[in-house]
């Protein structure tokens, strides 16, 4: 580097121009009077004793007189340090306008596309940890390892996580144990052909990626109900259906808590038409105001187009269409729909079969 590069760098790391060309004149002579100083280089002769005070002051050289002012340079580990320092904050800053480019705050941006996987892992992992009700996610075996501690706080919390796994070499045997996946989800279930990275949080979030073996290597960070719901919908007919079963913690004790109104339909079809009374406490929005609501009473009737199909079609809880409960309370009936219900007056985020009785 030479002595002019020299001189623009220390005048970027805050000294004014005449203190860099003194104080690189200083280091190239060794020791030198002021009058020296100020004929190699360009700073002016009345000049030149308060630049090489300022210097001294700053620790970069030492004065002292000898018929008359001299200067010399201090050692320079100081100068180093302190020039290293200044590198170290340029970095981080660097570092952190590229976080902030990448990710821009979800205060003024519904959808995000991001260049690191990083990124969505970050915001997923935020997410999951704030969720209340309801997480889906899908993962590589190393994004799980990334996730699992949110997951499992989660968990702990009582949210509702279904977790998809994509097992490496097409083996099961190196997924997590079953004492392990219990501890971070409620149902869990693997496949072989890889997934792209999906997590979708109360109904109100998705982080998105592709695949490790895709070309494109981006990301989507979405805070929209309706993207979510199209990204549900991707999750639960592309990706759940053709997962393999790990485990599931549902059983047939009461109470019973389900977060998907097509599997409660399921399973309360035939305890209605046996004439069960069914008591159930929903937890909801209300679909006008979007406040939340809790109602409790008991289920008198199911409104649900493929009722038939019960008990036949494989894919009886991903089929669209209208899913309707109708609950009876103090304040009369009141109709109840699943994730983006419009026609019902309330949308059910969790449904508590409390009990099932007969006369």
């Amino acid at each position: 580097m030479n002595k002019s590069k020299l001189t623009t760098v220390l005048e970027d790391a805050g000294l004014s121009p005449y203190q860099a060309e003194a104080y690189v004149t200083v280091l190239e002579l060794g020791s030198a009077s002021a009058t020296d100083v100020a004929e190699e280089s360009d700073v002016p002769d009345p000049r030149i004793y308060d630049v090489l005070r300022d210097l001294e002051q700053r620790g970069y050289v030492e004065t002292y007189e000898q018929d008359s002012l001299h200067a010399r340079a201090y050692s320079p580990e100081s100068v180093l340090e302190d020039l290293r320092e200044r590198a170290d904050r340029f970095e981080d800053a660097a570092e952190e306008i590229e976080d902030r480019w990448e990710a821009p705050t979800m205060d003024s941006h519904t959808v995000s596309f991001v260049k690191r996987i990083d990124t969505v892992l970050d915001k997923a992992e935020a997410k999951i940890r704030a969720a209340e009700n309801q997480v889906l996610v899908a993962v590589s075996q190393s994004q799980y390892v990334r996730l699992r501690d949110a997951l499992k706080d989660a968990r702990e919390r009582g949210v509702h996580v279904r977790l998809a796994m994509y097992a490496e070499e097409d083996s099961p045997h190196s997924l997590p144990s079953e004492s392990e996946l219990r501890e971070v989800a409620t149902e869990a279930r693997y496949r072989s052909i890889p997934m792209p990275l999906i997590a979708l949080i109360d109904r109100t979030a998705t982080c998105f990626a592709p695949h490790d073996l895709s070309t494109n290597r981006y990301g989507i960070i979405v805070e929209d109900r309706t993207h979510a719901y199209v990204f549900h919908w991707f999750f639960m007919a592309g990706l759940w259906e053709s997962t393999e079963p790990l485990f599931t913690d549902d059983d047939d004790s009461l109470p019973r808590t389900y977060v998907n109104i097509r599997n409660c339909i399921r399973d309360i079809a035939p305890l209605l038409e046996d004439g069960a009374t069914i008591a159930a406490t929903v937890q909801g929005l209300d679909v006008d105001s979007g406040t939340e609501v809790t109602l409790e009473g008991d289920i008198v009737d199911i409104d649900y187009p493929s009722l038939e199909n019960v008990g036949r079609d494989p894919l009886f809880s991903y089929l669209g269409g209208q899913a309707t409960i109708t609950v009876e309370t103090d304040d009369g009936p009141i109709a109840v729909g699943g994730w983006g219900a419009v026609i019902e007056d309330f949308e059910a985020t969790r449904i508590v079969i409390e009990d099932v009785s007969y006369d």
